[in-house]
């Protein structure tokens, strides 16, 4: 095969497994897991790699919150810290498994526009969970909006979509060079244009994967893959009926879209199918185990055109 260009979408499994806590120990030694699949992938390929942030970027928040005496820094500086110290474990790693290589971490600005209607609805989930009564409290004392996650609760912030990556004509630019690229981490770092104040800032966590989607266009991606803690995407999933998805059109998942809820498997499967119809390449969802015969077209849920 040869070398393809791909942007690998790391989810938050890769350094965090649901309800461990956010210590750097632990996000080092899961990665080191994670960094034997994508240094295998990078061998043969250009890669492009996103990361998730949400634990990372609501321990953040919550941290801050508890003093009250000083000023908060609002989400987008808390995202582009979370971006840098991510980066960096993730950099780590990949160093010391493909020595010579070379691997560089950016922070990334992206995008979105004010009138976003996600700013009035709040979805996107980060941060620990909370047991109801200690989440009534909380959003009581910092007036934040957190919705059911299992049988707990969680911050939810806004999550507008991605409109443009802003270097991303530079990370193409790298990457026929052979650098290993670690950007847009976290969706990105939120910011806003205005013709009078420039470029600002804004209070939201934009999804990864929507923002991995738009990064594979941009820099002529030949695939998309967004690794996960499951095998592939199932229809009728936690039910005893579910059925495995291998290898599926956009317009073959859009009928079943009633199967992906927003909360979960939804923002993947809109990002598959905005990469597939708008380069003809593929998109792919699977385990992070799996991530070389994920981008052979061997293992996960395959998407490819109609």
């Amino acid at each position: 095969m040869d070398p393809l260009i791909v942007v690998i979408a790391l989810g938050g499994n890769a350094l965090l497994q649901r309800g461990e806590p956010v210590s750097a120990e632990l996000q080092r030694k899961n990665m080191r897991t994670a960094g034997a699949s994508i240094a295998e992938v990078a061998r043969e390929h250009h890669v492009v790699l996103t990361h998730g942030n949400g634990p990372q970027v609501g321990l953040l928040a919550l941290q801050e919150a508890s003093y009250s005496d000083i000023f908060q820094n609002p989400l987008d500086v808390l995202g582009a810290e979370t971006e840098g110290m991510i980066g960096y474990l993730i950099e780590q790693e990949l160093s010391n498994r493909l020595p010579g290589r070379e691997i560089l971490t950016l922070l990334t600005r992206v995008q979105v526009d004010p009138s976003d209607p996600a700013f009035e609805n709040p979805t996107k989930p980060i941060g620990p969970l909370f047991e109801p009564e200690e989440a009534r409290r909380i959003a009581a004392n910092l007036g934040w909006s957190l919705a059911p996650d299992g049988d707990k609760l969680r911050r939810v912030v806004p999550s507008p979509l991605p409109k443009e990556i802003i270097p991303a004509k530079i990370f193409r630019r790298l990457l026929v060079r052979g650098v290993l690229v670690v950007c847009a981490g976290g969706g990105g770092i939120p910011v806003t244009w205005d013709e009078k104040e420039g470029w600002q800032g804004v209070e939201a966590v934009i999804d990864k994967d929507r923002t991995a989607s738009l990064l594979a266009q941009e820099v002529g991606a030949h695939g998309l893959v967004m690794l996960t803690d499951v095998p592939k995407v199932e229809v009728g999933f936690g039910r005893p009926d579910a059925q495995p998805i291998d290898r599926a059109t956009p317009s073959e998942l859009r009928a079943l879209a009633h199967e992906f809820p927003a909360g979960s498997m939804g923002p993947k499967i809109t990002a598959a199918l905005e990469f597939v119809e708008a380069t003809g390449g593929f998109a792919a969802i699977g385990s992070l185990a799996d991530a070389p015969a994920i981008v052979r077209q061997e293992a996960g849920t395959i998407v490819v055109p109609d």
